[in-house]
């Protein structure tokens, strides 16, 4: 169901190829085996190409090339923001780049979920659980103050951006979730 966008401008003619149609972002012990599993089968049984990380992909101190391109070859991200998201440089370092692929291409879109977190607290970066964690990456990453920065600011922006707020009750969610944006999609 991916397909192909045209985008033109008096100066040139582009084709964006997409190879997903939803690129799904998320923090794997906080939602693997729950809410992140059950939004990506509804995806798929409602005819999404949606790409999951899955463990097997090499972890190491920045984001894999294969990520970064299936991050660039998705149409929509759904960022599912958790207690322990922040507390992975990896989780946003993804979020920052598709931060970047969203500034790039207007119509890419970027969904948050904010499950168990409060969007404030995403967006200011406040609370227990993410003051603590930036206080550790201000301290570790003294020498490389932009990477902070640029975590802080990609927070901040998908914070600020429309999204469903979710508790426990995840189950109904992702039903109304993907029947209302698969209504939309046609």
């Amino acid at each position: 169901m991916a397909a192909s966008h045209t985008s033109s401008s008096s100066t040139h003619h582009q084709i964006l190829q997409t190879k997903y149609d939803v690129f799904l972002s998320f923090r794997g012990e906080d939602t693997r085996n729950n809410f992140t599993d059950h939004l990506h089968v509804a995806l798929i049984r409602n005819g999404f190409v949606a790409f999951k990380d899955d463990e097997t992909l090499d972890r190491g101190n920045e984001i894999s090339s294969e990520l970064s391109k299936a991050i660039e070859e998705s149409n929509v991200s759904i960022v599912i923001l958790s207690k322990n998201y922040a507390s992975s440089p990896w989780c946003l370092d993804e979020l920052a780049k598709i931060v970047e692929c969203g500034n790039k291409r207007n119509d890419r879109k970027v969904f948050a979920v904010f499950y168990g977190v409060d969007p404030t607290d995403v967006r200011k970066q406040k609370g227990e659980d993410f003051e603590r964690v930036f206080a550790k990456y201000e301290e570790k990453f003294k020498e490389n103050h932009e990477k902070v920065l640029k975590w802080r600011a990609a927070l901040t922006r998908v914070a600020s951006l429309a999204g469903w707020h979710l508790q426990d009750r995840f189950f109904p969610s992702i039903f109304f979730f993907s029947i209302n944006w698969s209504s939309k999609k046609s």
